[in-house]
């Protein structure tokens, strides 16, 4: 009986936009587990999606995201939006399992029904997101969000991923993680709209201040492009806050301004399209190993009779 409720998609999508709070977390549970009913859920929430502004938070670990994130939401929900989080965390390579931890640092907005909060694990997933992430994103653009925040899971300067998902990408910054070679560095730098010198207070800032300052003068902008704002924070204290809203607000509206808003989110439908055709293909290659066609053709590969390549391109031709 429990599992046919949880799959009345019409009424769950029902409730999720009335702001039924058990409602959404059913209808994430559904995205995350991959369920047959999962077409139907996008359906039905195709109609209300484009409509929320997604902020994408990411940074080293031990910078303050999960606390940025808590402040961000207390100022969002003070403006009067609805607001939703997605919180991944780092999933176990040896037991796959994971703490969800970041929603411990957002309690204060646990008894606000115009907050939802979700903890996501990674699940494996490199990029800093779990692959379920940019249904979840569409599940709360459905249920009402006007604001959509995604904290990464925080893992290092190959996290970009993000940046292909959020309307505006902040990434954090603290004193004392490294040097002027380090802010010029490839990788996570990279796709910030918005830098937050985050525990600001602390010895060192100053230097990060200017180290990324310099980092952004040597690049090279036509007129018109966006150029990364840099804020100064200390979101345990709250302080900063409003500057960062500030700076999210100002691309907000260079986005509208230019066109660039369509264009990310046509991107971002475009990479969440592929990833599930590419899911497809695996599940369909997966079902190949249980038959003959995969292992008759990795023998002649094994053999020598036939290269990895034409294999391929046999397998790939059968599906």
């Amino acid at each position: 009986m429990t599992a046919r409720r949880s799959r009345d998609v019409p009424s769950l999508v029902a409730g999720a936009r009335e702001g039924d709070a058990r409602s959404v977390a059913r209808l994430i549970s559904l995205v995350e587990n991959g369920d047959p009913a999962l077409p139907e859920v996008a359906a039905a929430m195709a109609p209300h999606a484009g409509r929320a502004q997604v902020l994408g938070l990411t940074g080293a670990p031990g910078v303050g995201k999960s606390t940025t994130t808590n402040e961000l939401v207390r100022a969002l929900r003070e403006a009067g939006n609805r607001v939703g989080v997605l919180a991944v965390d780092p999933s176990s390579p040896f037991t796959g399992g994971a703490i969800l931890g970041d929603r411990i640092r957002m309690q204060d907005h646990t008894a606000d029904t115009g907050v939802y909060i979700r903890s996501m694990s990674s699940r494996g997933q490199l990029g800093g997101l779990s692959a379920a992430t940019p249904q979840a994103v569409r599940v709360l653009e459905g249920a009402g969000c006007d604001v959509i925040l995604v904290e990464t899971v925080g893992v290092g300067q190959a996290e970009v991923e993000i940046a292909s998902l959020a309307d505006t990408t902040l990434v954090l910054l603290a004193p004392g993680m490294g040097d002027a070679i380090q802010a010029v560095k490839a990788g996570v730098l990279e796709i910030a709209d918005v830098f937050v010198i985050n525990k600001a207070d602390r010895p060192g800032a100053d230097a990060t201040y200017r180290d990324i300052q310099g980092m952004l003068a040597l690049g090279e902008r036509g007129p018109g492009e966006w150029r990364p704002q840099v804020v100064r924070a200390v979101a345990a204290k709250g302080e900063g806050v409003d500057d960062v809203v500030a700076a999210i607000g100002k691309h907000r509206d260079w986005l509208e301004s230019t066109g660039n808003l369509q264009k990310r989110r046509e991107h971002r439908a475009s990479a969440e399209i592929s990833a599930l055709a590419l899911g497809t293909l695996r599940a369909r290659i997966g079902d190949l190993s249980g038959g003959t066609a995969l292992p008759a053709l990795a023998a002649r590969v094994a053999s020598g009779d036939l290269d990895p390549h034409a294999a391929a391109a046999e397998l790939v031709a059968g599906l």
